[in-house]
């Protein structure tokens, strides 16, 4: 269940935020919604209704992520889940990447994440419990996109922070779950708004909605478990493509649930 809890999203303002905040207040769930345009925020509150707090902030900013933590204390005292749902993809070749691009790639998919992880922490610690979600891609289990490449690597290193973050803090506070899920390609714009631009997202086989992949994340708030793939069969393309290589999957791109 869902109903009651306070559920930090950000990225909130479209694709699988904006989808996610929708379900879950549809729940009975708080939702505070974070993103950087308060326009498009402020139309997702508005179909939340009224248990949605809208926050305008960039979480690439530890002091922008500090904030949303202090603003969403004072409003409803606690939080139980937060949803790092911020990422950006790159369309360039890794023979053509620049220092730019890949710093841009890590400051959005992974500190943005990190600055969520270790903010919220102290009062995960305080409460004995909590959950963190971090929004990953099938991209951080198998490199298998060359333009792509900067975004995979953030998105592995991504998961291997989750891996490492959920056992440190385990082995004190173990009410403190930290799980990841990996969605395929979704029908968003994503493709669209990458670094350098790129295909549309929407226009590419295979792919799932925002819908489907927040109804994964709705699932893993009430479970808990530590990771999750949001496409039936993910799991076995992972084990084929390292197979194929003569390797075993690396120990972050094994897990998870069909």
């Amino acid at each position: 269940m869902t109903s009651d809890r306070v559920v930090v999203i950000t990225g909130a303002s479209r694709g699988i935020g904006a989808a996610l905040a929708e379900l879950l207040a549809a729940r009975g769930a708080v939702v505070v919604l974070v993103a950087r345009s308060e326009d498009a925020l402020r139309a997702v509150a508005a179909r939340c209704g009224r248990r949605a707090l809208p926050i305008v902030a960039d979480v690439r900013d530890r002091d922008a992520v500090r904030r949303v933590v202090a603003e969403s204390l004072a409003q409803y005292g606690h939080i139980d889940v937060w949803v790092n749902n911020v990422g950006q993809g790159i369309t360039r070749d890794p023979s053509q990447l620049t220092d730019e691009d890949v710093d841009d790639m890590m400051r959005t998919n992974v500190k943005s994440a990190l600055y969520g992880m270790q903010e919220v922490l102290p009062h995960f610690k305080e409460r004995g419990a909590g959950h963190v979600i971090n929004v990953s891609s099938m991209l951080g289990r198998i490199p298998f996109a060359t333009f792509r490449s900067a975004y995979s690597g953030a998105k592995h290193f991504l998961n291997a922070l989750t891996a490492n973050f959920r056992a440190e803090i385990q082995q004190t506070h173990p009410g403190i779950q930290i799980s990841l899920v990996s969605p395929g390609i979704v029908r968003t714009e994503f493709g669209i708004r990458a670094r350098h631009g790129g295909p549309d997202s929407r226009s590419l086989p295979n792919s799932q909605g925002a819908e489907d992949v927040a109804a994964v994340i709705a699932d893993v708030i009430h479970t808990r478990r530590p990771d999750a793939y949001t496409q039936p069969g993910s799991r076995e393309r992972v084990t084929s493509f390292y197979a194929s290589l003569g390797e075993d999957p690396p120990a972050t791109a094994d897990g998870g649930d069909t």
